[in-house]
């Protein structure tokens, strides 16, 4: 049973940065896929950023070219570099991990303001 916790998040303004880390209690390579999610006040789940099958980072739209996928293996913790921050990015950031089961972290708060 792998256990995934987030950190990092916290109250920035537009234009700031932040990086989130995601710590898992097994070995990253455990897992298939391993990425980000956000859920935005009052909306569903969903996709941020993740490494596919071939460990190749892939991003939503919305993030492309401000957000940074990467991870330590000897940590066993994955980042997600978060630049030029906007309200829209307000949000908590959920880590997600998949092999034969998805793990999911409890989730970490990012608010942009100003």
């Amino acid at each position: 049973q792998a256990q995934l916790v987030e950190s990092g998040g916290g109250s920035v303004q537009p234009g700031e940065s932040l990086r989130l880390s995601c710590a898992s209690s097994v070995a990253l390579g455990t897992f298939k896929y391993m990425g980000w999610f956000r859920q935005r006040p009052g909306e569903q789940r969903e996709f941020v950023a993740r490494f596919n099958s071939d460990s190749r980072p892939e991003y939503t739209y919305a993030v492309k070219g401000r957000f940074t996928l990467s991870r330590d293996s000897a940590q066993n913790t994955m980042y997600l570099q978060m630049n030029n921050l906007t309200p829209a990015d307000t949000a908590v950031y959920y880590c997600a991990a998949s092999s034969t089961t998805i793990y999911w972290g409890h989730g970490t708060q990012v608010t942009v303001s100003s």
